[in-house]
């Protein structure tokens, strides 16, 4: 009798044991997340900082996606840190109870992409996400669309899916024009040899031939920002490489100079870029330019806030 209830208890306990484990790790709700944090430096390194707020019952979070490295979970005002951290296989991490905000915190490897002098991000990320770019990346261009972050040092993206591309240290070469006893500097921010920078004032134009050099295998696919004083040159625009139109991005305008990016396939050829009213006309038709301009710009771009 004793021998047939030890083999029934054996039998018991292997059927139910699995089920109370699985009742033991079972996760109540998904974490409440009070910030993402992205900071990315000069070299292509990515940290990234989550903040969660505080629960009672263990919580669940998805990792940003990429190579997580250096991962740690530690209470924010004691700084106690979980000792087995562990990234299931869609990416996320158990979060145990805390009275405080849960700080997460890992290095993302092989995110981002180096080709062409540009750093590329294919990234999806359902949380809204703060952004601190290096001070060297100026443009930034989210989904083809060129940021001007001036003295910001980031950006917000909501509910964020985008591709981000930047460069570094682009090389800034200063133009100036002449005209009559006024002097104007054009700014061109590329990789690319800067060639024939000319000024006509009469086809209301600028142009300059831009030549790489032919042994450098990131040739291709180069940005070109020209920065253009808006008293010497106002748009609309249109820009042509040799005689072809082609795609421009105009992404700022501060009221004293225009801020035109393009992105040609090709290594060499001649930029034109082609105004509507060009100094001296500029004067006159200034505070009516102005005040359309003003009008123009009010809707903001909600999507993704400068930070």
């Amino acid at each position: 009798m004793r021998l047939a209830i030890s083999a029934f208890t054996v039998i018991l306990l292997v059927l139910v044991t699995p089920f109370v484990n699985a009742q033991e790790i079972q996760i109540e709700k998904n974490a409440e997340q009070k910030l993402v944090e992205v900071v990315i430096n000069a070299g292509g390194e990515v940290h990234v900082k989550h903040i969660v707020g505080s629960s009672d019952v263990s919580s669940q979070m998805k990792l940003i996606k990429g190579a997580v490295e250096n991962l740690t979970i530690s209470d924010e005002v004691d700084k106690e840190q979980q000792h087995t951290v562990e990234i299931s296989e869609d990416g996320s991490v158990i979060i145990a109870p805390s009275k405080n905000n849960t700080i997460i915190e890992y290095d993302l490897k092989d995110v981002l992409l180096f080709k062409d002098n540009v750093w590329t991000w294919d990234f999806l990320y359902l949380q809204t996400t703060n952004f601190y770019m290096p001070a060297e990346a100026n443009p930034v261009f989210i989904n083809d669309s060129a940021v001007h972050l001036g003295d910001k040092k980031g950006f917000a993206c909501h509910g964020c899916q985008m591709i981000l591309k930047y460069s570094i240290n682009q090389p800034t070469k200063m133009m100036e024009v002449g005209w009559e006893d006024q002097k104007f500097l054009v700014e061109i921010q590329t990789f690319a040899d800067i060639e024939n920078f000319v000024f006509d004032q009469s086809a209301k134009q600028i142009s300059f031939r831009v030549n790489f050099n032919e042994d450098d295998q990131n040739a291709n696919n180069q940005f070109f920002t020209t920065v253009i004083p808006l008293e010497l040159l106002w748009g609309p625009y249109v820009v042509f490489l040799d005689e072809e139109k082609i795609f421009f991005n105009e992404y700022s305008n501060n009221g004293t100079h225009v801020w035109i990016n393009i992105q040609p396939n090709a290594t060499t050829g001649e930029i034109t870029i082609v105004g509507t009213t060009v100094v001296p006309e500029f004067p006159i038709i200034a505070p009516l330019a102005i005040g359309f301009l003003m009008i123009l710009t009010v809707p903001l771009i909600r999507r993704f806030n400068l930070r």
